[in-house]
């Protein structure tokens, strides 16, 4: 039998980052912990692992967004999205949208 969705089946809205000046957001989930969703972000920390360092990078446009082929047009990053930045091709593997941060793997 058909119901309604119960209190803690309820979902929210996607949270589509974009490249701006940095912008997060605190929510409250359910087992009163937070989640960070980052809704603008304009630096990616790169891991290279050729020379197994970090560096944060500065993100210039993304090239290409698997979730969706219209994200890479409206510069929405999401994890797996390959962005360019100033050290060269990144893939996002963080999840931006709930964890609050860019991490990323230089592809270079």
């Amino acid at each position: 039998m058909a119901r309604k969705k119960r209190r803690y089946e309820l979902g929210r809205e996607p949270v589509y980052t974009h490249i701006a000046a940095v912008r997060r957001k605190i929510v409250r989930v359910r087992g009163g912990n937070y989640k960070v969703k980052l809704l603008r972000g304009d630096e990616v920390n790169v891991y290279n692992p050729k020379s197994g360092e970090t560096k944060k990078a500065k993100i210039l446009t993304v090239i290409e967004n698997p979730a969706n082929p219209h994200f890479a047009q409206r510069n929405i990053i999401t994890k797996g999205a390959i962005v360019n930045t100033t050290l060269g091709r990144v893939k996002i593997t963080s999840r931006p949208g709930q964890h609050g941060v860019l991490n990323g793997v230089l592809l270079e």
